[in-house]
């Protein structure tokens, strides 16, 4: 009797030298697994891969599930991770740059209201040169299909003068939109 075994998984063996050139972490090949990261991480309940997991897949060359995970997503790049790791990874830019890779391949799926609300967020930065909490807030319920979602926080900021009917823009836009243009250009 013949036995055929598949590949399952396709691997990417460049794909962890281009995220440690995109992050700037050279020692991602030394993660032994010893999952200090996750043990420490306030939003490893939500994701689909932990932390040291992400890594691991990383080093296994698993492209697409690293870019295809949640977890990539969920991550809010506090840093926890980053100070527990004994190799002293920066695990949370590592996630950055995977995020920005994802955008680039157009494997946002997972992450579709992150890049939404970062887009929202970013385009008021641009337009004031800070963010018009409000206006980024309405925007995004309404394009999520959920206009009244924070109606009751947003009402009681309003009226303790937290938040502002109208956006306050700074005196020096236009440093905020040279700025801008050093990003757009590369």
């Amino acid at each position: 009797m013949a036995v055929f075994l598949e590949k399952t998984d396709t691997t990417d063996p460049g794909f962890l030298t281009a995220v440690v050139r995109a992050s700037g972490q050279k020692t991602l090949f030394h993660c032994y697994q010893c999952g200090k990261c996750t043990a420490g991480c306030p939003a490893a309940f939500a994701m689909d891969y932990k932390p040291n997991q992400v890594i691991r897949l990383l080093q296994l060359g698993q492209k697409d599930k690293v870019l295809s995970a949640r977890a990539i997503w969920v991550c809010s790049g506090c840093s926890t991770c980053t100070t527990r790791c004994p190799c002293n990874i920066d695990i949370a830019q590592v996630m950055d740059s995977l995020r920005v890779i994802a955008r680039q391949e157009g494997k946002t799926a997972q992450g579709r209201r992150v890049v939404l609300f970062n887009d929202l967020f970013l385009q008021s930065v641009k337009r004031n040169g800070r963010v018009f909490e409000t206006g980024v807030a309405l925007s995004f319920n309404l394009r999520t299909k959920a206009p009244l979602r924070d109606a009751a926080i947003g009402r009681f900021m309003l009226r303790h003068g937290k938040l502002g009917l109208t956006p306050v823009r700074i005196k020096k836009i236009q440093e905020v939109a040279r700025i801008f243009g050093e990003r757009e250009k590369g």
